[in-house]
């Protein structure tokens, strides 16, 4: 198989690693999972590509990638590894040591949280944030409020994969989240 070299061809090759798992994780709902796309070096290394064409208009300004649990952090550090950036996570309540900072949000079934150690970033730096999707919006926008509370500036959300219908980038400013692929 020849190697994808176009941003067309790229982003082909993932929609054609997304699975698609039917009702999970509950009857009715059509999961789209990256695993598949995970355990394929070529369509893995094609996410990130277009993840950082996806950063151009902040070449030089990123100084950190914050990943959500769980797939934000098989994504995040591929990408801070190729922009020569850090990577911080951000954590479900409990799961990370010393001093947290959290911020709590609604989900479609309940009220979760996600926390990031304090010190993870300095104030005034410029982050972007990498999840693997995005439904109702509910986390990325609890993730932008961390990094806000933590003195950071979000310059960028990425996601590979945009539930467009559950309508989570109204929860986000004006252009703040780019999607590799939307459904």
């Amino acid at each position: 198989m020849p190697v994808a070299k176009t941003s067309a061809e790229k982003t082909a090759l993932v929609a054609r690693r997304i699975g698609l798992v039917p009702d999970f994780p509950k009857p009715g709902v059509l999961f789209r999972d990256v695993c598949p796309l995970l355990k394929d070096p070529e369509a893995f290394n094609a996410v990130i590509e277009l993840l950082e064409e996806k950063l151009q208009k902040h070449v030089g300004s990123v100084d950190l990638i914050a990943g959500l649990e769980a797939r934000g952090f098989l994504l995040g550090p591929s990408l801070a590894a190729r922009l020569g950036v850090g990577f911080i996570p951000l954590r479900k309540k409990g799961k990370l040591p010393g001093e947290t900072i959290a911020v709590s949000y609604t989900l479609e079934y309940g009220q979760d949280v996600v926390e990031a150690q304090m010190g993870a970033l300095k104030p005034g730096q410029n982050v972007v944030i990498v999840d693997d999707l995005i439904a109702t919006g509910g986390t990325m926008a609890a993730a932008v409020q961390l990094i806000q509370k933590l003195g950071g500036t979000v310059l960028q959300c990425l996601v590979v994969i945009e539930l467009v219908e559950l309508r989570g980038r109204e929860l986000l400013e004006a252009d703040m989240l780019q999607s590799l692929l939307q459904y």
